[in-house]
């Protein structure tokens, strides 16, 4: 970040659209962004970006749009496929939930994604977030939409804290607040603000120099302070329950077939973790157990 001694004038423009401005300039070019992308498409990018990086998203994203283009055409497929087709991206539920959410969307609305945020809230798995996300860049309504990182934006921005409070109902009135009134361009300041903190805004190294609004920037003018709380602790992968659910679904994914349990002991040597996370998986419906005492993806 810039020196707290170094000024910046305040921008003569409002922030939003300074924002959107910089937007058109700075903007990734991602696919689920560009202009011929349904809200199908959009909705299975946002529940494969939750917790997962864009690099990782894409590649798997593309596929799952050549093979199921549809609400209709993911719905025929089996639980087996999708977690397969899921890979590892991690989170392998959330495969299972954008199925049962297709399925949904083939009962209740024709196989078409609604465009009303409280209907997209009443399908499986879909929050706040996506549902608004969904009717901003799928449909192109001007919806308030905060994540992770809007949260932080505006907490710097607005409030001159380095991080955000816990997630509130006023959140939606803050990002609401920055955004253009007119509404093409308020659909376009939600996806702005959103890019801000993934590359400019973010967590640890903010890169204070490259923002636009910094003139603007509450925590920039009051020196940076540090965050009251305790330092964030990242967390950890390697040993944990979720690398041993992988790699027990690596196998299953790799088999023609139903598998022994003891090609399953292979993928981890602690048995009384591995027992544990076998289990979990039953329970979570990613892993059936055959009546011969065997393991496979559900059918």
């Amino acid at each position: 970040m810039d020196s707290p001694a170094r000024a910046f004038p305040p921008s003569s423009d409002p922030v939003g659209d300074v924002l959107v401005d910089w937007f058109a300039r700075a903007a990734r070019d991602l696919p689920w962004r560009r202009p011929d992308t349904d809200p199908w498409a959009v909705l299975v990018s946002e529940v494969m970006l939750q917790q997962t990086p864009v690099a990782r998203v894409e590649p798997v994203w593309r596929e799952w749009m050549a093979r199921w283009p549809t609400p209709a055409a993911l719905a025929a497929a089996s639980p087996a496929e999708v977690i397969r087709a899921w890979g590892k991206l991690g989170y392998p539920r959330r495969a299972l939930r954008l199925r049962e959410t297709a399925l949904a969307l083939t009962e209740r609305h024709g196989g078409v994604v609604p465009a009303d945020v409280a209907a997209l809230e009443a399908l499986p798995g879909i929050g706040t977030y996506t549902a608004r996300a969904v009717a901003c860049f799928g449909h192109g309504q001007p919806q308030p939409v905060v994540d992770t990182n809007v949260r932080r934006v505006v907490a710097r921005l607005v409030h001159g804290r380095a991080e955000a409070a816990p997630a509130r109902a006023a959140d939606l009135t803050d990002v609401a607040a920055l955004a253009p009134a007119d509404p093409e361009r308020a659909v376009r300041f939600s996806v702005a603000v959103m890019e801000l903190g993934a590359l400019v805004c973010v967590a640890r190294t903010p890169r204070c120099a490259a923002c636009p609004v910094r003139g603007d920037c509450a925590w920039r003018l009051a020196g940076h302070p540090a965050s009251d709380g305790p330092p964030r602790r990242v967390q950890k992968f390697a040993g944990t329950d979720r690398q041993v659910r992988g790699r027990l679904l690596d196998v299953l994914r790799a088999a023609e077939g139903p598998v022994a349990a003891p090609q399953l002991d292979a993928a981890w040597d602690d048995a009384a973790q591995r027992s544990r996370c076998l289990d979990s998986l039953l329970a979570d419906g990613l892993v059936e157990q055959a009546a011969d005492g065997r393991f496979r993806l559900p059918a």
